[in-house]
């Protein structure tokens, strides 16, 4: 079965799960319930009454019977006449058939057993038969159309697949997913804060979680240094006619922050890097024999986010960005796109990610773009050209592309085979026409560069919430915020403690030392807990090793509990280090 089977098979469960609740509680008022990709939801008005989870098993139940009298969907196209007198009991209905009037498009209901549905199809054929392996999942609040302004309704969400096994592995990995939420276990190990007093999607890094950002930073830098890039800083705010030259205050002005007057200037925070690099390259005249030009940028950047989008670190309303544009020649797009390309590869394996699918971001009849279809055609082709000269697959995605030109976009699976959008990859002739940009060719002549945007890691936010969540809170060696947790006995093994301690600080392995009067019992768990690679206990015959003999010894225990015995310090410590590699 293909994608469009499985979008079809829950969208077909979206309409028996508004057949059982129009059967249990006849005074609702259902809306809108299309498929997605994880499974299918329904937006309802249930009135006065409160339904929660405790009442999915009941709606699963009259769902199941229901189905077994559904051997058909069938479509129909109405009048608005028709449409307008079955559906005038609900306000919701009517207004999208107003909406539909109003676009001129036809008017079609689709009608299972009894039940009947202002639609556009895509469904199943026999639901009897085929629609049999679904559950519903939770229960959350929506605004209508997604507006703030409007009614909030009852959003109820499912899942279904064609198989038992299928249905089964999702639930698993829901499961799964919840002991390794990212929110939870960010609060645990204290890696990040959200606090209503600073603001809802304004994401604070503690201590611990810095240690992480530092050591990706580090590493993106080092890696791209070698590989050519010049990394620059920009402000946070520009003038507001630089998102006017780029389109984004035409094409993207919905995720902008509103503008602010500076010395009678309007300024507007910035939602993209775009611009400044581009005045970056403007800046001096530019010969071929510079291109390709690679300017680097671990920037913040400000978008806007609905209240209800917010979601821990994964959608906050400022992210950091690993950015960069690069500016080249025509004939050097192909190149310098797979060299993104591997790069961005490369990084993903360090992290012990390697199974990935790529998705190539193609316009939507629907959505506004810049440029010409010629533009676009080239830009694409140029794309599927780089990734066929690696015989690499990809799937197609209308809609997906940025304003100004087509994406490959990167999508990774976890640990427990999740689905997240990683790297991103741009192929733009449009923002260095409109930014007027220059360089001298081989033969004297002035021409326009063309641009590769790129991402590799999405955000840096997004990113590490994707990592907890990947290691369930457990991170390698490099990347944990404590590397080793020093665990004297009891007191009076607190001096050879900070003396092994401070080896450890000398060679840039970060340590903790617990010093306080508690059983050794409790400190491992405490630590168990906190998921600290390395655990160095000391205690009477460490000591006597130190009096007797001058010699730094201890007993080391993993984080997964396994027991390596007792260790020369100054040995182990080394080891950590080659374990470690560059990486710090």
């Amino acid at each position: 079965m293909d994608n469009q089977d499985l979008q079809n098979l829950r969208h077909t469960a979206s309409h028996l799960l508004a057949a059982a609740v129009l059967e249990l509680y006849p005074k609702a008022k259902i809306t809108l319930g299309p498929p997605t990709d994880t499974g299918f939801y329904y937006d309802i008005d249930f009135g006065s009454e409160k339904i929660s989870e405790d009442d999915l098993p009941k709606i699963e139940k009259k769902m199941k019977e229901i189905v077994k009298k559904w051997e058909k969907v069938e479509g129909k196209e109405v009048s608005y006449k028709e449409a307008k007198e079955m559906f005038k009991d609900n306000p919701y209905k009517l207004e999208l058939i107003e909406e539909i009037k109003g676009r001129g498009e036809k008017i079609t209901i689709y009608k299972s057993g009894d039940f009947i549905d202002l639609c556009r199809g895509g469904h199943i054929d026999n639901p009897s038969k085929k629609l049999k392996y679904f559950k519903l999942l939770s229960v959350a609040g929506a605004y209508w159309r997604g507006d703030e302004k409007n009614k909030m309704l009852t959003r109820i969400y499912g899942t279904a697949f064609f198989t038992k096994e299928e249905l089964d592995k999702y639930l698993w990995q829901l499961e799964e997913a919840k002991k390794r939420d990212h929110r939870v276990l960010g609060k645990k190990l204290d890696l990040f804060l959200l606090t209503n007093e600073v603001g809802g999607g304004l994401l604070l890094w503690t201590e611990k979680g810095a240690i992480i950002r530092r050591q990706i930073e580090n590493l993106i830098i080092n890696e791209q240094t070698k590989r050519g890039y010049l990394h620059v800083y920009t402000p946070h705010i520009g003038k507001k006619s630089l998102w006017q030259t780029s389109g984004h205050w035409d094409l993207y002005r919905d995720k902008m922050y509103s503008s602010m007057k500076i010395d009678d200037e309007e300024y507007l925070v910035k939602p993209m890097n775009c611009p400044f690099h581009m005045m970056i390259y403007k800046s001096k005249i530019r010969s071929y024999k510079e291109l390709p030009l690679r300017i680097a940028e671990i920037a913040t950047v400000y978008r806007y986010e609905k209240a209800g989008e917010l979601s821990g670190m994964l959608r906050v309303r400022h992210i950091t960005q690993d950015d960069s544009h690069i500016f080249c020649r025509e004939d050097q797009i192909v190149d310098e796109f797979l060299g993104v390309f591997e790069y961005t590869i490369y990084l993903l394996k360090i992290f012990g990610i390697s199974d990935y699918y790529l998705r190539l971001g193609l316009r939507s009849k629907k959505e506004k773009y810049l440029g010409s279809d010629e533009v676009w055609k080239k830009a694409e082709e140029k794309i599927v050209e780089a990734i066929s000269k690696k015989n690499l697959n990809y799937v197609r995605s209308e809609g997906d592309a940025a304003f100004y030109g087509p994406k490959l976009d990167i999508i990774i699976k976890d640990a427990i085979g999740r689905e997240w959008q990683c790297g991103t990859i741009q192929v733009d002739f449009m923002l260095p026409k409109r930014f007027k940009l220059e360089y001298i060719d081989e033969d004297g002549k002035v021409k326009t560069p063309a641009l590769i945007h790129r991402a590799p890691l999405g955000s840096l936010e997004r990113f590490v919430a994707i990592l907890i969540e990947h290691y369930a809170g457990a991170f390698p060696l490099w990347l944990s915020p404590t590397q080793v947790a020093i665990l004297p006995i009891s007191d009076k093994y607190s001096s050879l403690a900070l003396a092994i301690e401070k080896l450890f600080k000398n060679e840039n392995i970060r340590v903790e030392t617990n010093l306080k009067n508690e059983t050794l019992a409790k400190k491992i768990r405490y630590f168990t807990l906190q998921k600290v690679p390395y655990m160095v206990i000391i205690g009477e015959r460490e000591e006597k090793i130190f009096k007797e003999e001058k010699k730094y010894m201890a007993k080391v225990r993993t984080r997964e509990g396994k027991d390596l015995g007792l260790v020369d310090v100054i040995e182990f410590i080394w080891d950590l280090k080659e374990k470690i590699g560059n990486f710090s």
